[in-house]
Parts: structure tokens; C-alpha cells; sequence
């Protein structure tokens, strides 16, 4: 029970199931979407950005002038076109293989899959878990703030003892009621 003294003063009686094993989970969140809403799940790149840092990132263990690769991404239902999360990352690219960080700005497979594919041993490090509540992010949910907040974590991936990845995903607190009759009619 000590972890949950980890999750900081988030009311997870408010959060449903699903949500809170989004929260928590160390294993690929991809595959566990699929699981969850029986459809596969695609990733739709919005950003790619590699060069140097402006500023230093503790948790990558990176100084001003490292380089590094900033991804955003959506996880989103391939049949019904569900946007399920939202994510950012901040990659140490001199830290990885050259073929994973080639395919992870070149393809459209989830971080997971190229670990896998790669035969790159990671394990996670939870970081943060937080509510937030902003437009700009909601709009990815078609979602406003008068109905829905997101949830948010923030961990790390370590390869080799040494921070590669730092990843925060963003999803609703609760999916809309239209996500949700569609997977009742399943």
C-alpha cells in the first residue's frame, strides 16, 4: 500500500478503473489501450523535433546543448477514431540506438513496439501523477473544461542505468459518453 502514498492527493476513489490502471501501469500502454477498447490503436505523430537543449532536463540528466528529441503523438482508435491519449517526450538520442531513434522519427509504431523490436531493455520510473484542466490539450478529446479535466503522468525510461526517455501522457478522467456507447455496442 505504500505506492499509493506515491500517487500524491489525487481522490482515486473519483477515478475509474481503467483510469487508474492507465496511471500506474509499467508495461505498454498501447497495447493495454487495445486490450481495453478492443480495436487497434494508431499513433498519429504531431511533432518531431530534434536538436540541442536550451535548457537542462534533471530527470534525462541532460545539460544545456545535449541533444535531444522532443515527440508529440496521439494514441487514437484506427476503427472509430477515438483519440485515447495525448503524449510528449523528450528523447536523449546519443543514449539509444541509431536505428530506434531513426524509426521513432520515421515511423508510426509506438515506443513500446520499437523497444521490442530493438531487443532494448528498459524499466520505468513513475515520476508525477496530476489532474490538469487545459483547452488546449482537452480540444485533442473533443472535450471542454466544464466537463472533463485530464489526468497526467510523467515517468522515465531507463536503459543501461541511465535515463533515455522522459514521457508524459495525458487522457481523460472519464471517456465521453459517445467513446463509451461504442464500446457497449460492441
Amino acid at each position: 500500500m505504500s505506492f499509493l502514498a506515491d500517487l500524491g492527493d489525487l481522490d482515486l476513489v473519483s477515478i475509474g478503473l481503467l483510469q487508474r490502471i492507465l496511471l500506474v501501469t509499467d508495461g505498454t500502454l498501447t497495447d493495454l489501450l487495445q486490450v481495453a477498447f478492443l480495436e487497434p490503436i494508431g499513433v498519429l505523430k504531431l511533432a518531431v523535433d530534434v536538436g540541442k537543449m536550451r535548457t537542462p532536463l534533471e530527470p534525462l540528466e541532460l545539460k544545456r546543448g545535449d541533444l535531444c528529441m522532443n515527440r508529440s503523438i496521439l494514441l487514437y482508435g484506427r476503427n472509430t477514431g477515438n483519440n485515447y491519449v495525448y503524449a510528449e517526450s523528450t528523447v536523449a538520442v546519443d543514449r539509444l540506438p541509431k536505428e530506434f531513434c531513426e524509426e521513432l522519427i520515421g515511423s508510426n509504431k509506438p515506443i513500446g513496439r520499437l523497444w521490442s523490436e530493438h531487443g532494448v531493455e528498459t524499466r520505468k520510473e513513475l515520476l508525477h501523477i496530476s489532474k490538469c484542466s487545459s483547452p488546449a490539450l482537452l480540444a485533442h478529446f473533443s472535450l471542454t473544461a466544464a466537463h472533463c479535466v485530464l489526468l497526467k503522468r510523467s515517468y522515465r525510461l531507463v536503459t543501461s542505468r541511465r535515463p533515455v526517455i522522459v514521457i508524459t501522457e495525458y487522457f481523460p478522467d472519464k471517456y465521453s459518453e459517445a467513446t463509451c456507447d461504442t464500446f457497449r455496442q460492441r
